[in-house]
């Protein structure tokens, strides 16, 4: 097999910034001058055996990082990363939310919100060589993407013979390298403990994205399996599973300047995109985005707010809707007036001339770097028409078309069937169907809808999607009355909202939704093709991006390399490895020194006894007393809460574990700054900071305040 476009890519790896990138863990060794340097005590090879300490103590949800953290499968992550599973075990008569939950015993466990998993890395292999052979290197468009397609699907299903196991096979670098990554996939999720949310998500909206923070951003899962060790459905009789590692608890505290770095699975990042991907993004893209979050969460808000039984449901959707919003709008704060573009557009300029300098070079990738140019531009303008359409939807509209998509690829061999509705797909699809009965309400949902439906129509009718028109019995020019009596009809001719008759769909043929009277189903059935057409035009488009962007990335990686710098890759929702050292700024983004650590002293300031900043009153109590017990600072005389570090992280690392330079837990990564959230995009050294709850806050209020001894005891912390 050839040899890794990753490891060639760092092979200049040490004029890289100490603390900028997301490495792969085979990627390691290369820089471990840099990580010795920065004050890592482990052997760097150490960290690239999945199985092995501590990189097989480290897991993913799917959407947030963990880690296991005793040998009966506890698993600690954020507090927001647990917070539909909360919110779902949460009626207003038990608001686990508000008032937190600890179960003293496992048979007080409770099950985590559908379709909750943990998944545990087995195995990483490069096979970018099975995935583009010769033959997919030759064809263009949808084609190209079908075989792509094809072939990852043949090596996901050799993998997942391994029974209870989740393989995937993402791209790296624009689609010039592929990785199959086998995960044990855990699907016996249970909660354990979470702080009330007056620690949890202590500053709520406010604080988020800011500091000085005092959030206590932290929660338990455990992870379950049958009687022989295999991954299994929920059962009484399932027992905690046993991981091969689990992290030890830091017996001392950290201090500004420490070592620390951060092992989980960020989700997206960009900082290879092209200008013109820049200017779209931030001149239109995200001001959209923010425009429309904050109408729905206005929406949301005068809906819910005189009933707190739906409160709860959307309350994990306006946590999270409430968190991108403030994100964009951060990002959106940062790029404003800054020369971020023109630098963008200045190294763009650098490539184009660098490849038109070489006969050779001009060859392979002039014409690429043109074609990429044109159909990113083809891409956004397709994402633009269609973004009133996205928020749109009904749910109970969604969730008919994803169960009619279903019932049309079942009649099809599964290795046929499209990604994301296989026989694998099914659990994910199941578990999506039952959440709706605790995050969905029908008067909240029709007026999300009727809101983005007007801005719909308000569209050159040649954006709109007749056939989707059409199954609603929608127009341009409706009075918004005569839309919302269409969307009336459509609510009340259809039982999706029942929790059995929606369940029941799961197992029907396409015959039965072609004859069904629902209002939804027929909508879904009427606007199936239609959908089909628009999702084949796309992979055409996406094929040919794909591979002029996999030419444009190798023509940036050797260019790159000629100056000495190395290029690691955008984050995918991968393993990957960031570190620094633990440090506050001169200068904060408001103009003051930002110091490395906030204490509880700062929890008591800012406690006002309700909302956002209503502190427990047995932890303001154990504040005023100093019951600090081996959890205070030596310097500090207190105990530290959260922590500023130089790590390099994105959304999706929230649950990371922070670890030492012993690889020890210190705390969990939880969020960024606000000024330095736009780093998914354009890295800046001096300002990029992120933020940990610190291991002694947590474990200080799981002693003096939630009293959680059995987690301590289990954990070592004792």
């Amino acid at each position: 097999m050839k040899k890794s476009l990753l490891a060639l890519a760092v092979l200049s790896a040490t004029s890289a910034h100490a603390d900028e990138g997301m490495w792969m863990p085979q990627q390691l060794p290369q820089i471990a001058k840099q990580l010795k340097a920065a004050g890592l005590k482990l052997d760097p090879a150490t960290l690239t055996k999945l199985t092995e300490f501590p990189a097989g103590a480290i897991v993913s949800l799917g959407g947030c990082s963990a880690s296991f953290v005793s040998p009966q499968g506890l698993v600690v992550t954020n507090h927001h990363c647990v917070y539909d599973s909360v919110a779902q075990n949460s009626t207003p008569e038990r608001d686990l939310l508000a008032n937190g939950f600890v179960a003293r015993s496992l048979g007080e466990e409770v099950p985590a919100a559908p379709g909750s998993r943990v998944f545990v890395t087995k195995e990483v292999l490069n096979v970018t060589d099975k995935v583009v052979t010769p033959d997919v290197a030759k064809l263009s468009g949808k084609a190209r993407s079908d075989a792509i397609e094809k072939n990852q699907k043949a090596l996901i299903a050799a993998c997942e013979k391994d029974a209870g196991h989740r393989c995937t096979v993402p791209s790296f670098y624009g689609g010039l390298e592929f990785y199959q990554i086998k995960q044990l996939e855990i699907r016996d999720v249970r909660l354990v403990h979470v702080p009330p949310s007056g620690v949890g998500k202590f500053g709520g909206d406010t604080d988020n994205w800011m500091w000085p923070r005092h959030t206590g951003d932290y929660g338990f899962y455990r992870a379950y399996v049958s009687k022989d060790g295999k991954a299994a459905d929920f059962s009484k009789d399932n027992v905690p599973y046993v991981p091969q590692h689990f992290l030890k608890l830091a017996k001392e505290g950290v201090k500004e300047g420490d070592f620390v770095m951060a092992m989980g699975y960020p989700g997206r990042t960009n900082r290879h995109r092209l200008p013109s991907e820049v200017q779209f993004t931030f001149d239109w893209l995200y001001p959209a985005f923010v425009k429309a979050s904050g109408e729905t969460l206005a929406i949301i808000d005068r809906e819910t707010k005189d009933n707190k039984d739906t409160a709860l449901k959307y309350a994990g959707q306006v946590a999270s809707i409430n968190n991108y919003y403030k994100n964009r709008q951060g990002m959106l704060d940062s790029y404003a007036g800054s020369d971020f573009l023109a630098r963008k557009t200045a190294q763009h300029e650098e490539l184009k001339a660098w490849v038109n300098a070489d006969a050779k070079r001009r060859a392979e990738f002039a014409a690429d770097i043109a074609k990429v140019e044109h159909l990113i531009a083809e891409r956004d303008a397709a994402t633009k028409a269609n973004f009133n359409f996205g928020y749109a939807q009904p749910k109970l509209l969604s969730t008919a078309a994803m169960l009619y998509r279903l019932a049309v690829e079942s009649q099809k061999p599964d290795a046929e069937r499209k990604a994301g509705y296989q026989t694998r797909d099914l659990p994910r699809i199941k578990a999506r169907v039952a959440s709706l009965v605790r995050t969905y309400d029908a008067k909240v949902d029709k007026a999300i809808a009727l809101h983005h439906l007007k801005h719909y129509l308000a569209q050159p009718a040649a954006e709109q999607k007749t056939a989707f028109n059409a199954a609603l019995g929608i127009k341009p020019g409706m009075s918004e009355a005569e839309l919302s009596a269409a969307l009336d009809k459509l609510y009340a001719g259809s039982k999706l909202g029942n929790d059995a008759d929606r369940s029941a769909w799961l197992d029907k043929k396409p015959a039965d939704f072609q004859a069904s009277n629902d209002a939804f189903i027929k909508a879904a059935v009427a606007t199936f093709d239609s959908f089909m057409k628009d999702e084949a035009e796309e992979e055409e488009l996406g094929g040919k991006l794909q591979q002029a962007y996999g030419s444009y990335m190798k023509a940036k990686i050797a260019f790159m390399k000629s100056r000495g710098q190395a290029v690691y890759p955008d984050a995918n929702s991968t393993l990957r490895v960031t570190y620094g050292n633990i440090a506050g700024r001169p200068t904060g983004a408001d103009g003051t020194t930002w110091t490395a650590f906030t204490t509880v002293n700062g929890v008591a300031a800012k406690a006002t006894g309700k909302g956002e900043f209503n502190a427990p009153q047995a932890q303001l109590a154990a504040i005023k007393a100093k019951d600090f017990g081996k959890f205070v600072d030596p310097k500090l005389k207190t105990v530290p809460v959260n922590f500023l570090a130089t790590l390099d992280i994105t959304g999706g690392n929230s649950g990371s574990a922070a670890l030492n330079a012993k690889g020890e837990l210190i705390g969990l990564a939880f969020d960024g700054t606000l000024d330095s959230i736009i780093s998914d995009w354009d890295f800046n050294k001096a300002n990029t900071r992120d933020i940990q709850v610190d291991l002694r806050y947590m474990l200080w209020n799981m002693k003096h305040v939630d009293k959680a001894d059995n987690l301590l005891k289990e954990m070592g912390a004792e």
